[in-house]
C-alpha cells in the first residue's frame, strides 16, 4: 500500500507526517474500500533494532506506515529539519480507534496482554462504548517469534473472528512477528501494535502525566513502574543510542547534499 502521507528517512526508516487524526482518517477510510494496514508506532527502542537488528530491519518494513510514538524520534527529526505535526503514541490511540469503532460500525479484536489487564480493558471498552463490537479477547501464551503450531492456532483463532481491527499487545518484536502472521488471514482487517496499553487502560499500570509524556521523560515513569523489566533497555541499550541518534540526525542537516525526504 503506497502511503498517503509524505514521509522522511530517520536513520533509514520511513516515518510518516502525520497527526493522529489523519492516520485514524486514512485507516478508517481505507476499510470502507476494503482494504487492511499495519501501523507501527515507533519509539526509540524500535528505531534503535531497526538500526542494528537486520531481522527487525527486515520484520518493520513490512508495515504499511511507521509514525513517530517518542519525543527523541520528534526531537531527531527536528535536528534534520523536519517538523513533524504531533507524536502518535500507540497508548494514546486505543480508545480514539474504539470510539471510532463504535460510531462506524467497525470491530475490534484485543490479542495479547496479562490475562486479566485484557478482560478488564475489554470490559471498560464495552461499558464505554455499548455499541462497539469487540469480537475476541485473548491472551494466548506464544513465543517470540510463535512457533509454526503457535501461529496456526492463532491464525484459526483471531482469523475466524474476522475482525476489522486487531490490537496486539504483546511488546516488540513479538506483537510484530504475530502481526505479520495474521496478515494473510485478514488482509481486510487493520492491525497495531500497542505494547502495555491494555494494562493502561485496564488501570494496572499508569501513564505518565501529560507534562513528563511532553518533556520525553515517560521513560522515567515506566522504570519506576517496571525496574527489573526495564533497566536494561532504557539505561544501557536506548539511552545510549539516543546520542547517535541525535549525532547522526544533526549530521544529516548539516551535510550539504542533504535535504529532508518527504516522499
Amino acid at each position: 500500500m503506497t502511503s498517503p502521507f509524505a514521509t522522511f528517512d530517520l536513520l533509514g526508516m520511513p516515518l510518516a507526517r502525520a497527526d493522529s487524526r489523519a492516520v485514524l482518517d486514512h485507516m478508517f477510510a481505507s476499510l470502507a474500500e476494503g482494504r487492511g494496514g499495519w501501523i507501527i508506532t515507533a519509539n526509540l527502542d524500535f528505531l534503535r533494532r531497526h538500526v542494528h537488528d537486520r531481522e527487525a530491519r527486515a520484520l518493520y518494513s513490512g508495515a504499511d506506515l511507521c509514525v513517530a510514538d517518542g519525543m527523541p524520534l520528534v526531537w531527531a527529526a527536528r535536528l534534520q529539519g523536519v517538523r513533524l505535526p504531533e507524536r502518535i503514541a500507540g497508548s494514546s490511540l486505543m480508545l480514539p480507534i474504539a470510539e471510532r469503532a463504535a460510531r462506524d460500525g467497525r470491530s475490534i479484536y484485543l490479542l495479547g496482554g496479562e490475562p486479566s489487564a485484557n478482560a478488564k480493558a475489554a470490559a471498560i471498552l464495552r461499558e464505554r462504548w455499548p455499541a462497539l463490537s469487540l469480537c475476541g479477547a485473548s491472551s494466548p501464551m506464544v513465543g517470540n517469534p510463535p512457533s509454526a503450531a503457535e501461529a496456526a492456532a492463532l491464525r484459526a483463532e483471531v482469523g475466524g473472528a474476522r475482525p476489522d481491527i486487531v490490537l496486539v499487545g504483546m511488546g516488540s518484536p513479538k506483537q510484530e512477528h504475530i502481526i505479520r502472521a495474521l496478515r494473510e488471514d485478514l488482509p481486510n482487517a487493520w492491525m497495531i501494535g500497542v505494547g502495555m496499553t491494555f494494562s493502561f487502560v485496564a488501570g494496572t499500570l499508569s501513564r505518565a502525566p501529560a507534562w513528563m509524556q511532553r518533556a520525553g521523560l515517560e521513560w522515567c515513569w515506566r522504570l519506576g513502574q517496571e525496574p527489573r523489566r526495564l533497566a536494561r533497555r532504557y539505561l544501557l541499550e536506548d539511552i545510549p543510542f539516543s546520542f547517535e541518534l541525535f549525532t547522526r540526525a544533526a549530521w544529516n542537516r548539516l551535510r550539504p547534499s542533504a535535504t529532508p525526504n518527504t516522499d
